[in-house]
């Protein structure tokens, strides 16, 4: 059940708070096959030395040490120096349960083209946890069915597969070979330009039956008041590079079914960028989602492609998107206030 041995690759910045009980999920994994590498991206508090405490008495365990180059060259920094046939990537604010590996790993065959994917729990900093399920359905995945998962990555409101390269236990050379098409510029959707190219890639996909491994910390604080200035260019660089992964891995009838998925893709992320400003700019929110919205190119991609969306703000976000006016987005901006004061006061978790 151990033959195959996994690589864990925590990135690590500023995470002296949280690192410890990342470390201790990973350290008492029942499988014993594995090392766990702690990459230090230039971090500037205490998490540097914390990593080389943590590590000096595991032979299992080191610590890679690397200027501050962002989330995308960490990771890869951490494959670079890792051994395993499988690779695990866990963010340093996260832990999981003891028998994540174990778990996974039962379910390996040798393959250098398989993944297997586990579910996550979302854990709020009020205590409150919300369990969260892939849409696809548990099983093995080979062949034509798995051919027929592919187009449905892209373009879902909630998606098939979800698209972090963490939970799960991904072959190495799916990582390898796909990390040409990773940006470090890029910053919201970059786990999309490995796993993307990486699922296409894949021969054999394990959609485990509701085993949620993995916790997520999600600090609704920071969340809250966090606003991205560079979202929107973020997003058109992320567009580009998923119509790059179609066109290097799709050809003919193939490239056009999966453009379509793209298209559906773009419009969700524009979403985001919507929210983004309605949320987090209360001074130029009104200028930037009219100068975004009317461009000739979106309202062209709005109106060739049409979305599914059921969430309510999803709904609301959407209706800016097709008709952006005064009256539209004056209320998309009552609605952030509305409900992320309420959340701010009640700690919902919805």
């Amino acid at each position: 059940m151990e033959k195959y041995k996994v690589s864990i690759i925590v990135p690590v910045y500023n995470a002296e708070r949280y690192l410890r009980r990342c470390v201790a999920s990973l350290v008492n994994q029942n499988y014993s096959n594995l090392e766990i590498i702690l990459v230090n991206d230039g971090s500037t508090d205490g998490s540097g030395p914390l990593c080389d405490e943590l590590t000096r008495n595991d032979f299992r365990m080191k610590t890679v040490h690397k200027k501050n180059g962002g989330l995308i060259s960490a990771w890869k920094e951490g494959v670079e120096n890792s051994t395993g046939e499988y690779l695990c990537f866990v963010d340093s604010d996260d832990w999981v349960d003891t028998d994540m590996v174990s778990g996974m790993a039962a379910f390996l065959t040798g393959s250098d083209q398989e993944i297997i994917s586990s579910d996550y729990v979302i854990e709020r900093d009020n205590g409150k946890s919300q369990f969260i399920w892939q849409k696809l359905q548990p099983g093995v995945y080979e062949g034509k069915n798995w051919e027929k998962v592919i187009p449905k990555l892209l373009g879902e409101e909630n998606r098939y597969v979800c698209m972090s390269r963490c939970m799960k236990l991904i072959s190495r050379r799916l990582i390898v070979e796909n990390s040409k098409f990773c940006d470090p510029v890029i910053r919201t959707g970059e786990d999309t330009m490995i796993m993307f190219p990486s699922l296409i890639d894949c021969k054999r996909f394990v959609a485990m039956d509701r085993r949620a491994y993995y916790h997520y910390l999600y600090v609704q604080e920071s969340m809250i008041h966090q606003y991205d200035r560079g979202l929107f260019e973020n997003i058109q660089l992320l567009k580009e590079i998923i119509d790059q992964i179609i066109d290097d891995k799709f050809s003919g009838a193939q490239r056009e079914e999966m453009r379509k998925g793209a298209q559906r893709e773009y419009i969700l992320l524009l979403l985001l960028v919507l929210k983004n400003e309605a949320r987090g700019n209360p001074k130029g929110y009104r200028r930037n989602i009219l100068k975004i919205c009317r461009q000739d190119e979106i309202q062209k991609e709005v109106k060739s492609v049409k979305i599914e969306v059921a969430e309510k703000a999803n709904q609301l976000l959407y209706l800016v998107l097709r008709h952006p006016d005064h009256v539209t987005v004056s209320a998309l901006r009552l609605a952030m206030i509305v409900f992320y004061g309420y959340r701010r006061r009640h700690g919902s978790t919805h």
